[in-house]
């Protein structure tokens, strides 16, 4: 008989919905987990819209203060899906209260906020995670399967950008609960910490870690109406970022991202160039991998494209008949199922707090280097 985990979720929004699917999902495809996620309750401060998002996902009760939430005995796990300004408070209510942590990203505000919440929960011993979901998908592992055998040999280039679109109309407002991604106060920064944090995430865990970075940002639109006031106030975020950067390995990387690149809802893709082989992947066409090996025979030398669908492919085996793909929100059913394979073999799932400290470094490093037109350590 599986154990309860007592699941808490505060926020209800986009990745409060993505989280509850997956803990809805992962006993029905992992069956032989020792951990089974109960959605014990839903906590926000609109009590109505609250309960409505309860009663969809089947979450037991509801609370409108997430500090109640955290007080309870009934819940063994939180769940922050709140904007990026909140993290670290509730994290550190978390960590005194012995409760396990699974923190939306980017991890914190700042380094100096992210050092403050590894402290606490490392000080508390509590299981932790942050939803770098990427890594779940499973041309993702693969990737990182392929890497860590050394089929690249050498690693020389890693590239990645995240596109988008949706802040081209200078009539969109900022701040509220739709558009606090472009408040400052409440996201702390635009596409770097929201996007490109991402990126940095997969290529730190696919290609290891960044020395130095140089960048550049860009606000196009310097004035929007806030939600909050009904005034025109200055915008602070980063609407496009794009920066260079050198590896523990040597190897350089070039990363671009906005919310200005008409046509793109979602392009993430990332391309790593080895000395023997290459490998290339596009979040619209997720279930593939693009592989060149140089080592083929010469006159069948080419990219290939690698259907991640059989059952010897990362998590596939648990899904369906080969052939058969799966999509975005399975990367956080999987994210699920080894938080709780984690629990019963008393291990960290990464990315841990810890790791995602590494990211946040990147990032700050990054607007930091903006903002002198410096190159700047991370």
């Amino acid at each position: 008989m599986a154990k309860q985990l007592n699941i808490g979720m505060i926020g209800y929004g986009f990745m409060g919905r993505a989280h509850s699917n997956g803990y809805n999902r992962v006993a029905n495809f992992f069956p032989d987990l020792e951990f089974k996620p109960v959605l014990k309750a839903a906590c926000a401060r609109n009590a109505e819209a609250t309960k409505t998002f309860a009663d969809t996902w089947g979450y037991q009760s509801t609370e409108t203060d997430w500090r109640k939430l955290v007080e309870r005995r009934d819940i063994d796990a939180v769940d922050i899906c709140v904007p990026n300004n909140l993290h670290k408070e509730i994290s550190l209510a978390c960590a005194a209260a012995g409760k396990m942590i699974l923190c939306e990203k980017p991890l914190a505000m700042s380094v100096a906020e992210g050092e403050e919440m590894c402290q606490a929960v490392e000080k508390a011993k509590v299981a932790n995670t942050v939803w770098y979901n990427y890594r779940r998908i499973p041309a993702v592992t693969f990737a990182k399967q392929l890497i860590d055998q050394g089929k690249l040999g050498r690693i020389f280039h890693y590239r990645a950008n995240f596109l988008q679109d949706w802040t081209i109309s200078a009539d969109l407002p900022q701040g509220g609960n739709g558009l606090w991604r472009l408040d400052a106060a409440a996201a702390g920064s635009g596409v770097t910490g929201d996007l490109l944090a991402h990126c940095i995430d997969t290529a730190i865990w696919l290609n290891g870690g960044v020395t130095n970075v140089t960048a550049m940002t860009e606000t196009f639109i310097k004035e929007r109406t806030h939600t909050a006031t009904g005034k025109v106030e200055k915008v602070s975020i980063d609407d496009a970022c794009a920066f260079l950067c050198r590896f523990n390995n040597g190897s350089l990387g070039l990363f671009e991202s906005t919310r200005y690149a008409r046509g793109h809802k979602a392009l993430y893709t990332f391309e790593i160039n080895g000395e023997h082989a290459s490998i290339k992947w596009d979040l619209h066409d997720l279930h593939r991998l693009q592989w060149f090996d140089h080592r083929d025979v010469g006159n069948l030398r080419g990219w290939r494209s690698i259907h991640i669908t059989d059952g010897d492919h990362p998590y596939m085996g648990k899904w369906w008949v080969p052939g058969l793909q799966i999509g975005y929100e399975h990367s956080f059913v999987h994210q699920v199922a080894d938080f709780c394979e984690s629990l019963a073999k008393g291990t960290p799932c990464g990315p841990t707090f810890r790791d995602a400290l590494e990211t946040q470094k990147v990032c700050d490093a990054v607007l930091g280097s903006a903002k002198t037109g410096q190159w700047t350590n991370v």
